[in-house]
């Protein structure tokens, strides 16, 4: 089951972040996603606009962090992702890689002919 979790900003906003299976024909991952929105509700319900149906939040096991939470709210979109860690907690691995639009995880790969 893919970790995720939630912060509660002072506005009253919410950061929901979650570790999903990347959708890809290879199918092969997982992608921290996360979202800037007025609550959990609204969060989820952005993910699910977006094809990701299956999409559910249940506890707080991995809630975001500090740098993940200023990340995707200084981003116009709120709402990004990137590689997940093997580790949940994250680590060093996690400063490898920049983060991403939410477009570039859902764009289509171009048909071969």
């Amino acid at each position: 089951m893919a970790a995720g979790g939630f912060c509660k900003l002072p506005n009253g906003t919410v950061v929901v972040a979650l570790n999903l299976p990347r959708p890809a024909a290879d199918g092969v991952g997982l992608v921290r996603v996360l979202v800037h929105a007025q609550n959990r509700a609204r969060a989820l319900t952005r993910l699910r606009n977006l094809g990701l149906r299956a999409v559910y939040l249940r506890g707080n096991a991995a809630p975001p962090t500090p740098d993940e939470i200023t990340a995707v709210l200084h981003h116009p979109d709120g709402l990004i992702w990137r590689t997940a860690p093997d580790n949940v907690a994250g680590g060093p691995e996690l400063a490898q890689e920049l983060w991403h639009p939410i477009r570039a995880l859902l764009r289509r790969p171009a048909a071969q002919a």
